[in-house]
């Protein structure tokens, strides 16, 4: 018996060894701002106080220009709108181009008031116009964005000037029910300890088209930004607190002139719920891209600037046939 007990306290010993030393090389800690400023802050004075939070923004072409507001999507930050705003603020009649880090993610940082609800989203989004001075906005949205962007559209309509929606977030599907809370998934939960870096490969290949798409600087930048300090919490929280709202209602209540962009390979949120949103919105246009996946502004910025600039400068409407904006 002793001899039994003995081999078998050793060999708990061992596993308890093996998985301190597996946890000690998957342990990843936060990044330190002094790190990523260099890197992800393009100068000190992209910060401004808005709603009791330290949003990191980008504000950029004329400010007597029509303004844009553009809304990241999960995991991500203002950086993946940099391709469009370059192209949008660099050509003849320019656009106001505003981009910020969502309260929760990359260097904007957990939002004091650790609520992460749409709610709360449309609130900051009020008070930064406020902020800027501006009484009306077109807003742009992606994933989680645009669910944002819609639903900002239904709450202050008079606000909105234009609305565009790529591949966006807000119809139920599995796992995320109307008017319930979700409940966030074990492995996502361990995201607060460990963040491999091919956990962060593997998590965002879907999201392009062409699955090799993301290189190794483009995965660094999102890796790095989920490492800002406290991202990850407030990432897992967001998730927490997500309660989905039938949309149908509100849908068919936006007027705004609508472009709705969505990859066809889109693997995150199916292409196939565009024709919802083209059933509910009451002006709306779709241009979709068969060899796209989840973020066109990043896989084809060149190509999908295009379509977006037309609409946002169209007067009028903004609505028309597809190959309008082409």
């Amino acid at each position: 018996m002793k001899s039994g007990l003995a081999t078998w306290m050793i060999v708990l010993m061992v596993l308890l060894g093996l998985g301190l030393c597996l946890a000690f090389y998957l342990y990843t800690p936060d990044k330190n701002l002094v790190t990523l400023y260099p890197r992800y802050l393009r100068a000190k004075t992209d910060f401004i106080d808005v709603a009791g939070i330290r949003l990191h923004i980008r504000d950029d072409g004329p400010r007597d220009a029509p303004a844009v507001i553009f809304l990241h999507g999960f995991g991500a930050s203002l950086h993946t709108w940099e391709p469009w705003a370059q192209a949008l603020t660099g050509q003849e009649a320019p656009l106001r181009v505003i981009r910020f880090d969502l309260p929760g993610f990359a260097l904007t940082g957990p939002d004091p008031s650790d609520d992460y609800s749409d709610e709360r989203s449309i609130a900051v989004i009020s008070a930064l116009m406020d902020k800027l001075g501006l009484a009306r906005a077109n807003i742009v949205g992606n994933s989680i964005g645009g669910r944002i962007a819609w639903r900002f559209a239904a709450a202050q309509p008079t606000r909105v000037a234009k609305l565009v929606l790529i591949s966006p977030d807000g119809f139920a599907s599995p796992g995320f029910e109307y008017g319930k809370a979700s409940e966030v998934p074990a492995m996502m939960q361990l995201m607060r300890y460990s963040l491999p870096t091919l956990m962060v490969r593997m998590s965002m290949a879907p999201a392009y088209g062409d699955p090799d798409f993301m290189n190794d600087a483009l995965l660094e930048r999102y890796r790095d930004l989920m490492l800002a300090p406290g991202a990850r919490n407030a990432m897992l929280a967001r998730m927490a607190q997500l309660v989905l709202v039938q949309p149908d209602a509100m849908l068919k209540s936006i007027h705004a002139p609508t472009l709705v962009m969505w990859g066809e390979k889109d693997a995150m949120i199916p292409f196939s719920n565009a024709a919802d949103y083209m059933r509910l919105l009451p002006s709306a246009t779709l241009i979709s891209y068969p060899k796209l996946g989840h973020l066109p502004q990043e896989e084809a910025p060149a190509d999908t600037v295009v379509a977006l600039r037309k609409f946002l400068l169209l007067d009028g409407r903004g609505t028309g046939s597809a190959t309008s904006f082409k």
